[in-house]
Parts: structure tokens; C-alpha cells; sequence
């Protein structure tokens, strides 16, 4: 099995391929309806397991290698996107990319962390963990499209911030409070949208939006499952277990109140069909920016208050004391 291949994916690819041998004998007349037919048996298998997968392998499916990432969505949504680098206080971060572009006519902001493809780029990209200088480039873009009345998108990809001494060393916690604070007061339009895998402060920074959607199969969570059962039960072999205890997945996210959409993917995850998932990404932030836009900033910011006070509310009985 391929190493970039899910187990769960191995029944998929293998009709794939039978199908493929197939295809080599079209002109046989007896071919023709067994292809059909093993086509549509293609077609419910993957529709059927791709339903009805677990946390975990949702979980797998988020970090894929092959999804596409923050650049793939970038050069498929905008025209004329200029990225602008340099938090002009101590540097640039790659693992943030941030710039304008054109989205369909109108000018937007967007945010997001960036993966590396090969273990070199994902090196230099911090493997798509932020310093805190990538935060502070996200609020010099931010307040530059409130100046301007650019609406903001944020592509989430992260397992969470950037863990090293060098990041504590320059203020990694201030950095992402800082972009929760800024983003909460933003009277422009802002969305956000979990790609892949959303991780902890380092996805919140810039997720802080008027609308929070995901991908189909993205996940969001405050810790790793490999952190979590190496926390909780001193064994990070019992990452299955607490994935699935975690509630990290897009639908369990909507159940709670906190997802404000869910974006459908390609059948078989976003790798399977880049184009198709970038136009339902696509349509996704046109049908919200133009709900969002047809508000007041006030209402905007109003709203925006009530849905992050709203989320993590427990309501207790009162009981008094003898």
C-alpha cells in the first residue's frame, strides 16, 4: 500500500484500478455494460464507507498529504492575489501566508497557514505551525483591510502554534491573544474556514470570525489526539480512543452550536478533486459574504459577540446550602 494511501482508502483505489484495466478494452462489446456496472459498484462503496468513517480516520483524512492546502485554495478562489510578507517588527514567517486578492470582483484579505508539500518545504514552513511573528503579519493585514473595508477570509491548517523556546522567546501567547482581540473588534466581514486540520490557540487566532465553516472532513480541537491520550491516559498509543472523545470532527461541531457550516468535499476527501472542492469552498464564502454584508458593522459586531459568549455556556441548578 502506498504510503500517501488511508487504509480505509485501499477498497476505493482498488476498483479504481480494476476499473482502469477495464478501460483498456473498450471495444470489446461485452466490456461495456460490466463497466457500468463496476463503475456504480465504485460509486456506492466509496459513497457508503466515506459515511460513515470515525473520528480517527476523519482525523487521518484532515491531515492527508495530499490535500490541498491554503496556496491550492488561494490560487483557485483569486485574481491578482499580491502576498504581502513581514510583520515589520521582527521578520517574515512562511508558515502564514497572507495578501490581497480579487474574489470574483471585489477585493478581499485572506490569512492562512501553509503546509510544505516535501519534508524540506514543510521544515521551512514550520510544518504550518506560526511564530509569532506570522501572527503579527495577520494583524497588519487585518487592520489593513478594516482600513480599506476589505472583507477577511482565514484558511485554518494547523496542528496548533509553533511550540519552540524561540516562539515563547517572542512572545507566542501575547501574539495569538493579540489576533483573537483584534479580530473580535473588526468591523469588516470576517470568515473563517477549517481546511484541514484546526489545532488548538494557533487555529483560534485567526478563526475568531462572524462565520466559522468547514470542510467536510477538517477536524478542530484543542489538543492533538496523541497529546490528549498522552495526557489523560499516559498513552499516545490511545490517540483512536481519544479522538473520538475529543468531538473534533465538522458535523460534531455544527451539533455543538459552534460550526456555522460545513463545505462539502470530493468524494473521497478534497485530494480527490481539488477543482470540485475549491467551487464548493467558492460558493460557500460568496453565499455568507453576501449575508454578512448586508448588515451594519454594529449589528455585525453584536452578532459576532453574542455567537463567541454562546459557545461554551453551562447552565447549572442552583443548589442552596443546609
Amino acid at each position: 500500500m502506498s504510503p500517501r494511501l488511508l487504509e480505509f482508502e485501499q477498497p476505493v483505489i482498488e476498483l479504481a484500478e480494476k476499473i482502469r484495466q477495464f478501460n483498456q478494452f473498450t471495444g470489446h462489446p461485452a466490456i461495456g455494460p460490466a463497466l457500468k456496472k463496476l463503475e456504480q459498484v465504485a460509486q456506492n462503496v466509496q459513497q457508503m464507507r466515506f459515511q460513515r468513517l470515525s473520528s480517527w480516520e476523519q482525523f487521518c483524512l484532515a491531515r492527508h498529504p495530499e490535500r490541498p492546502y491554503t496556496l491550492d485554495y488561494i490560487n483557485g478562489l483569486l485574481t491578482d492575489f499580491v502576498e504581502l510578507k513581514g510583520d515589520r517588527l521582527f521578520g517574515e514567517d512562511p508558515s502564514i501566508i497572507a495578501g490581497i486578492g480579487c474574489l470574483v470582483g471585489q477585493s478581499v484579505a485572506v490569512v492562512g497557514q501553509q503546509k510544505g508539500r516535501s519534508t524540506k518545504e514543510n521544515i521551512a514552513r514550520h510544518f504550518g505551525m506560526a511564530m509569532p511573528e506570522g501572527y503579527r503579519k495577520c494583524q497588519r493585514i487585518m487592520r489593513l483591510a478594516e482600513q480599506f473595508n476589505i472583507p477577511i477570509i482565514s484558511f485554518i491548517d494547523t496542528s496548533g502554534a509553533y511550540p519552540g523556546i524561540a516562539a515563547e522567546e517572542r512572545g507566542q501567547s501575547q501574539a495569538i491573544a493579540a489576533c483573537i482581540e483584534l479580530m473580535l473588534g473588526l468591523k469588516v466581514p470576517t470568515i473563517a474556514i477549517v481546511i484541514g486540520e484546526g489545532g488548538s490557540g494557533g487555529a483560534l487566532a485567526i478563526g475568531t470570525s462572524d462565520r466559522i465553516l468547514m470542510l467536510e472532513h477538517a477536524v478542530y480541537s484543542v489538543i492533538s489526539p496523541r497529546g490528549c491520550a498522552a495526557i489523560l491516559w499516559k498513552d499516545p498509543q490511545a490517540e483512536r480512543k481519544a479522538a473520538e472523545q475529543l468531538h473534533m470532527t465538522a458535523k460534531d461541531w455544527l451539533k455543538l452550536g459552534i460550526c456555522d457550516g460545513i463545505i462539502p468535499e470530493a468524494m473521497g476527501g478534497a485530494h480527490r478533486g481539488v477543482d470540485t472542492t475549491v467551487a464548493t469552498v467558492k460558493d460557500a464564502i460568496l453565499n455568507h459574504l453576501k449575508q454578512l454584508q448586508i448588515l451594519s458593522s454594529e449589528v455585525r459586531l453584536q452578532k459576532r459577540y453574542e455567537k463567541f459568549r454562546r459557545i461554551g455556556h453551562l447552565e447549572t441548578e442552583r443548589v442552596d446550602c443546609v
